[in-house]
């Protein structure tokens, strides 16, 4: 199989202008994300997709290639249709990495890839949630899941309910699953679900996957072992080091 690496990198972020040009031990967030996906052995190409010269401008320096983009579109997937289309070479997959987890482990690419087998329209990855807290956190979307593991629903509440048992036991009476939020596409459905209208379970809970559920696709879900660190402000700089172990 042929896969498209893409890394979508908007400038402009309400929380965080610029963030991906943002230094972190020396280097960019974007070249660390670049340089953990190009570390994949299953990708047979990475780009980086943008709306801005900075970041393009910056890419080019450390001689990754660059797709510009509009800068409208609402979502990574867009982006990444858009890119995918501009790179004009022929893919069987595009897998959206996040730009913002500059920590990312090749390995978790590795998995997502090996999902796709042509037959898998959309895949993602998922881990186990062994934690309250975390369960329980509304920031963290959950996975409920086929007996093939494949999305049923996504939610930022928990889901399924455990009758009968208190909250802060749940995780021990079920196999709950966070979301990892990276996205593979097989390329003819990429196509498919930009040109999808935005749905009523997507617009509820703000989760673009729902779109594609609610129009029939299947998503198959991954576990992976390792957790995964974005940084949404400048405050989880020093945060996702600490998590992640790294020494300056």
């Amino acid at each position: 199989m042929k896969i498209l690496g893409i890394i979508p990198a908007r400038y402009a972020s309400t929380r965080f202008p610029g963030k991906p040009l943002i230094e972190i031990l020396g280097k960019s967030m974007l070249q660390r994300v670049y340089e953990q996906a190009k570390r994949s052995g299953n990708l047979t190409d990475v780009i980086i997709a943008t709306d801005d010269d900075r970041i393009a401008s910056h890419a080019k320096s450390f001689r990754a290639t660059v797709i510009l983009t509009k800068a409208e579109h609402p979502s990574g997937t867009d982006r990444s249709y858009e890119a995918y289309l501009n790179n004009k070479k022929q893919y069987d997959y595009v897998i959206n990495i996040q730009g913002d987890e500059p920590f990312i482990d090749p390995s978790q690419i590795d998995l997502l890839a090996n999902t796709c087998d042509g037959k898998t329209e959309l895949a993602t990855l998922m881990i186990k949630c062994n934690d309250h807290s975390v369960l329980f956190d509304k920031g963290e979307v959950k996975i409920t899941l086929n007996s093939n593991n494949e999305a049923l629903y996504f939610s930022r509440m928990v889901i399924p309910f455990i009758k009968g048992v208190d909250e802060k036991e749940w995780h021990k009476h079920f196999s709950y699953y966070r979301h990892v939020g990276m996205y593979a596409y097989r390329t003819d459905i990429l196509e498919k679900i930009t040109k999808l209208k935005p749905s009523p379970l997507e617009i509820a809970e703000s989760l673009e996957q729902l779109r594609w559920l609610e129009n029939g696709f299947r998503i198959k879900c991954a576990e992976t072992l390792h957790d995964s660190h974005c940084i949404d402000t400048p405050e989880d700089i020093e945060k996702v080091i600490k998590l992640m172990g790294i020494k300056a």
